[in-house]
């Protein structure tokens, strides 16, 4: 008896202990492309081994904090360790998968399912991925386990079911890169937002709030907690080519706008925003899914172009910034900010106040895979970093982590604070109910949503009052774009433009990729569906940006064609020779 009675006592100081971390910690704490992926065919493999949860955050009261606490307290170093893993797995089924993702899972974590790897590492989150040739982070993605809203419903209810299993009871970290534009996971059956500079084009914050609610309230239907959006970057030159739409443009206050906008509409909807890349990948022409790209702003110059809309969605209360594998000369010389102390610590929660969950960008890219994946998990561990984005071997990643305790190189005390933020967001968002699937895609949403379009559409060069084509039109594209040919087509005949299929009025769509030679120059007007650069050399007398190929972007699009709506957008980058607008 007395020794069950001192195992309690230790326990119940180990919880108070854990308590005062936390209070300490949190005292200030803030809360495509034009293809579809195809589905997956599934077969049975082994459902994942049970494992007895603890109870003791699943059933203790309090607030998000306080559960965190007292879940840290009953975890070893392996449920910790577990816990700031983020990978992705193969298989759109929690439970149940084909032969390839199995064969995919078991090279990754040794394993068939993405529930046993859940249970045989004790992870923390897990992100949802999708493979799209024509997306600019495709390399990081090498397979897809979105297909529409029921089936990711239906994964992430399995996803939880495998948590809940799990020491702690805490529940998942389930997150995805749906920044809409080029870089959107879900494609199919939801409302898709214009791209991040279309909603700066149209520069009205209060539209980007409500669109950005409105996509916020479709992923937590889905059952996804975290989107890793917005995009915080000021873009610099046009020839950043890994970024270029998906941030809000060049002009670092408005950016600023537009970010925290985005940030609440998320976070409104109860999902948890994600900023990136911090930071800034704006202002480099590399791409650090190849390579450790090389920013040489001064130090004053980051101040003024890259820190006003990190600054901006902190202050809005992220949940989440995510760091980049960059090489930010200005501020810690030839280390990566991921790997950086300076950048990740003493900048973003020294200068930044920023009290939430530092999460890595991919580790599987080339600037992460410098170091074997235990070391390189120790060291942005080491830097600040609370949790580690898809580790290139689960196994090793967290061999290391615990290796680290071990030989001292990595202090308990760390893991413990990156593990506490991380439950104690997962907590909070918890909380929250989860929308039904039919908001997803509802009237409401696409209303929202269509606002911000119709405000987004730029006229560059042409006339700024009626029609901008007459008599019948032909719609073409450069190569790879018939869904949105075909989608812009139906919205100009709803808009009672006739169209035929050759020798009309030309209309011609061009995109993200695209070069000079995909250009018409006998095009009467020629649209451009990402950032409108490519405008510069177009020949027609007529040049719009959309900046987007949604569906809802090509409608708002038709109206102005038609003449039955303005285009009250205006560039948010410099295009050489031409206007921000032409009205």
């Amino acid at each position: 008896m007395t020794g069950v009675m001192k195992r309690a006592g230790v326990r119940k100081s180990a919880v108070i202990r854990a308590a005062l971390v936390v209070s300490l910690l949190l005292t200030a704490a803030a809360c495509g492309s034009d293809d579809e992926p195809e589905p997956t065919a599934s077969t049975p493999v082994a459902a994942p081994p049970t494992i007895v949860p603890s109870t003791a955050a699943s059933t203790s009261a309090g607030s998000p904090a306080e559960r965190a606490a007292a879940a840290v307290a009953a975890m070893s170093d392996t449920d910790l360790a577990g816990q700031v893993l983020m990978p992705y797995a193969y298989g759109s089924s929690a439970t149940s998968v084909d032969k390839g993702s199995a064969a995919g899972n078991q090279g990754l974590a040794g394993v068939n399912t993405p529930a046993e790897m859940i249970a045989k590492y004790h992870l923390g989150g897990l992100i949802l991925v999708a493979f799209t040739a024509k997306d600019p982070t495709g390399a990081t993605n090498p397979t897809t386990n979105v297909e529409n809203p029921k089936q990711v419903r239906a994964l992430t209810d399995g996803l939880q079911a495998a948590a809940r299993q799990l020491p702690g009871g805490a529940p998942l970290m389930i997150g995805t890169d749906q920044e809409y534009g080029v870089v959107t996971r879900v494609t199919e059956g939801v409302t898709m937002l214009p791209s991040a500079m279309g909603a700066g084009a149209a520069g009205r914050p209060k539209l980007t709030e409500g669109a950005w609610k409105a996509a916020g309230a479709e992923l937590a239907a889905m059952g996804i907690t975290v989107d890793f959006a917005p995009v915080a970057d000021t873009l610099g030159p046009p020839a950043n080519k890994v970024i270029g739409s998906r941030a809000f443009g060049s002009d670092p206050r408005a950016n600023a706008q537009q970010v925290a906008a985005a940030v609440s509409g998320l976070q409104g909807a109860g999902v948890t925003a994600g900023l990136k890349h911090f930071p800034g990948h704006g202002h480099t022409s590399g791409d650090s899914h190849e390579g450790l790209p090389v920013v040489s702003q001064s130090k004053a110059a980051w101040t003024a172009q890259d820190l006003p809309p990190f600054q901006s969605g902190v202050g809005a209360g992220a949940g989440i910034v995510m760091s980049g594998h960059l090489d930010m000369q200005a501020l810690d010389k030839g280390v990566p900010a991921t790997f950086s102390k300076k950048i990740m610590t003493d900048l973003l929660r020294g200068r930044l106040k920023f009290t939430g969950v530092a999460v890595t960008d991919a580790m599987n890219m080339p600037p992460a895979m410098k170091w074997a994946p235990g070391e390189s998990a120790v060291r942005a561990l080491n830097a600040g970093n609370d949790m580690l984005l898809m580790p290139p071997n689960i196994g090793a990643a967290r061999d290391g982590i615990l290796a680290g305790l071990k030989s001292g190189q990595l202090k308990k005390e760390r893991l413990v604070e990156a593990v506490t933020r991380i439950l104690t967001l997962k907590f909070r968002t918890a909380a929250k109910a989860l929308p039904p699937l039919t908001v997803v895609a509802s009237p409401d949403h696409e209303k929202a949503v269509g606002a911000l379009d119709a405000a987004s559409i730029t006229l560059l060069k042409g006339p700024c009052s009626g029609a901008l084509v007459t008599g019948p039109v032909t719609v073409t594209s450069s190569g790879g774009r018939e869904v949105a040919r075909v989608n812009l087509v139906r919205a100009l005949q709803a808009q009672g433009v006739e169209v035929q299929a050759a020798g009309g009025t030309k209309v011609h769509l061009v995109g993200y990729g695209d070069k000079a030679t995909d250009l018409d120059p006998a095009a009467r007007v020629t649209v451009m569906m990402d950032t409108p650069y490519l405008l510069a050399p177009a020949k027609s007398p007529v040049l719009v940006a959309t900046y987007s190929s949604s569906k809802l972007s090509l409608t708002a699009l038709a109206a102005v064609l038609a003449g039955k709506a303005k285009a009250p957008g205006k560039s948010p980058v410099a295009v050489p020779g031409l206007p921000r607008t032409a009205c």
